[in-house]
């Protein structure tokens, strides 16, 4: 049965981080003041899209936006939304769901009894994703010009500016860390490692090698790595204030 109220949490965009709990329904999507759920994207119109309830079902539809609305990857009008559904609006997107209904979906995918475990983002921060029906890359879905073809076979360098392999330029580490910080980035990457590979541990592969699959529990813990990446790039760039030590 639908609740009063929903949950959406931004993966990409430039409120990526942000979770909007239990907005009251109906909510509305844009980047105007008045939309329930506002987002600072210019690629969102000012009402976007909107969710409703009918019939115990939760309801998107789009309001002729200027960019469309996309579920999935899938450009749309009118469609229902499931636990997990991934809402593409502008070059942000939404996740639908709070952590509780999503690890409920996986139990309930999962069969009776069954204890799914994906990756946990600790504190508030929410389990997340749905499997990708339509197969697309999310850089793809958001149009967005990401180059992640890397020979990784190819010697590595680094620079003040960037690290190399081979001839292309990455994204450099940060300088002069102290021992303290070059531990804790360490920890960071590691923890963020081992969470894909428990992820892709499983992949099963087409006999041709052109597709693969992950069952959903693996898929969860892709997307929530995604999530808290989110997390830690809004964390890094707003900091908080620091809770005094007991």
């Amino acid at each position: 049965m639908a609740r009063a109220s929903v949950t959406f949490q931004v993966l990409e965009g430039i409120d990526r981080g942000r979770v909007y709990r239990e907005l009251p329904i109906p909510v509305s999507i844009g980047r105007e003041e008045g939309n329930t759920l506002r987002l600072n994207d210019e690629r969102v119109s000012r009402f976007h899209a909107k969710v409703q309830v009918d019939d115990d079902d939760y309801i998107l539809t789009d309001l002729e936006s200027t960019n469309g609305t996309r579920v999935n990857g899938t450009a749309i009008q009118i469609r229902r939304l499931r636990v997990g559904d991934r809402v593409g609006v502008g070059r942000s997107l939404l996740l639908f769901g709070s952590n509780e209904e999503i690890a409920a979906r996986m139990a309930s995918l999962a069969g009776v009894g069954a204890t799914p475990s994906p990756l946990a983002l600790g504190g508030d921060a929410e389990l997340l994703g749905e499997p990708n029906s339509d197969r697309q890359t999310l850089a793809g879905q958001l149009d967005l010009n990401l180059d992640f073809d890397v020979n990784l076979a190819e010697p590595a360098r680094l620079t003040s500016d960037a690290l190399f392999i081979g001839t292309k330029a990455l994204p450099p580490l940060p300088l002069k860390m102290t021992p303290s910080q070059a531990a804790r980035l360490a920890e960071i990457l590691d923890y963020l490692h081992q969470g894909l590979t428990q992820a892709t541990e499983n992949i099963q592969a087409k006999d041709d090698g052109t597709q693969v699959t992950l069952d959903y529990t693996d898929w969860q813990r892709v997307v929530a790595i995604q999530m808290l990446l989110a997390r830690y790039l809004r964390l890094v760039a707003d900091p908080p204030e620091m809770d005094e030590k007991a």
